[in-house]
């Protein structure tokens, strides 16, 4: 019985059917948005701070994301996110830098967000596993969390905060 206490399972979506508030991707990220954020190596160091001017518009099922980071160190990069509502409930994603489609769930005040990333490095590209959870704070804010995976171990943290400005 320690032992399953030490490793636990991890959590579902399921885990957050009852909370409160309901979380709707489109809404949230409808008009202008920014956030705030760090990334954090396998052994928990902050090795990069951020900041993401987001713009959402909402055209019937889907949802287009013009995200602008700009990095404690200068640099510059920009992700255009075009996400699809599924008539199941799900959402579907695509952006330049993924591999392949993003896939996604919400269930109470939380989605559930999964995708590769191909990230470029010193002249080489990796493709890296986010495992994303969104959680709806209030009508204005929404805490993030993504673990960076390759070969099905960890590689980083990313951490961001975003706030509604209108």
């Amino acid at each position: 019985m320690c032992l399953f206490g030490l490793f636990g399972c991890s959590a579902t979506i399921n885990d957050y059917q009852n909370t409160k508030p309901v979380f709707n991707l489109f809404s949230f990220f409808e008009g202008d948005i920014k956030a705030w954020g760090m990334l954090q190596d396998r052994s928990g160091k902050q090795t990069r701070r951020f900041t993401v001017d987001i713009k959402g518009k909402v055209n019937d099922s889907v949802l287009t994301l013009e995200e602008d980071f700009v990095f404690d160190d200068g640099e510059k990069q920009r992700r255009v996110w075009v996400i699809s509502q599924n008539p199941n409930g799900t959402y579907t994603g695509r952006a330049d830098d993924v591999v392949g489609e993003a896939t996604g769930i919400a269930l109470g005040n939380t989605l559930h967000w999964q995708y590769v990333l191909r990230i470029p490095v010193d002249g080489t590209t990796y493709d890296i596993t986010f495992n994303d959870w969104m959680h709806l704070q209030d009508k204005k804010r929404l805490f993030n969390t993504a673990k960076m995976t390759k070969w099905g171990f960890t590689v980083g943290t990313v951490t961001l905060f975003f706030e509604k400005q209108n």
